[in-house]
């Protein structure tokens, strides 16, 4: 509680300054709104319903692609898991793979897949899978031995072995790993719909932001990026709520 007040503090004490900057310094709205000209421009959005809708097309994209790569992650690492040459093709992939940046893949998805929903799924799920993999693989090779060994006794096996003891054992890891997941799905799904901008194809927050910069309307551009900042704090609220459920409850974390 007192971390979210402290946290309010702050976010007040940088409004104030940019609203007390703005007016004293006289900056024209075209290259930076004051906060209480975003704010009504906040209400106009949300009023005729445009904000609500960009905000949707890029949570359903956003969402949808990491489903797909968490559960290709999940695979990945069960098969790592259970076999040496699947543990050898994850490390393989992943160091291939996870340097690169999600939207670095956007020109070949669009060759592939061409312009629309499967080429931003597959750059949103590339972004994700390898995060979430590293994460779940080494909290899975962390579990202790007399705990498998104990799942083994009570006649675990394969699927068993793995929903019983890797998946309740990794639950931090997997925590830390859909958070970092969270993030990179973020990042690549607004850059990604800043290109699908370009292009003039419709979207979510992303293609709002360049459709706003292109019509050189300053405090729109700020209406999304604030959205996106919000939509931030309550990703963090609900994993902090997440983690405060699971792994501080049963004792798994220090905090």
């Amino acid at each position: 509680m007192k971390s979210g007040l402290n946290k309010m503090a702050v976010v007040l004490v940088l409004l104030l300054l940019w609203e007390g900057y703005v007016r004293i310094a006289h900056v024209s709205p075209l290259l930076l709104p004051a906060p209480s000209r975003v704010l009504v421009g906040l209400g106009v959005y949300l009023e005729n319903g445009a904000l609500l809708r960009y905000t949707w097309q890029t949570l359903k994209m956003l969402l949808a692609g990491m489903g797909i790569g968490m559960l290709t992650a999940f695979g990945l690492t069960v098969l790592a898991t259970t076999s040496r040459w699947g543990r050898d093709l994850l490390l393989t992939l992943t160091s291939i793979m996870n340097p690169l940046p999600g939207i670095a893949l956007l020109p070949l998805a669009l060759l592939w897949l061409g312009i629309g929903p499967r080429s931003l799924l597959f750059v949103i799920a590339n972004s994700v899978v390898w995060a979430v993999a590293l994460n779940l693989h080494t909290g899975f090779e962390t579990v202790p031995l007399t705990w498998r060994r104990v799942g083994q006794n009570l006649g675990l096996r394969g699927w068993g072995l793995i929903r019983h003891v890797y998946l309740p054992a990794a639950l931090p890891y997997l925590l830390t790993g859909t958070k970092i997941a969270w993030s990179f799905g973020w990042r690549t799904v607004i850059a990604a719909e800043l290109v699908f901008g370009a292009s003039g194809q419709a979207g979510g927050l992303g293609w709002m932001i360049n459709l706003e910069r292109y019509n050189l309307n300053t405090t729109g551009v700020f209406c999304g990026l604030v959205t996106i900042i919000l939509l931030g704090f309550l990703a963090e609220a609900f994993f902090e709520a997440v983690e405060a459920w699971t792994i501080r409850r049963w004792g798994m974390s220090a905090g």
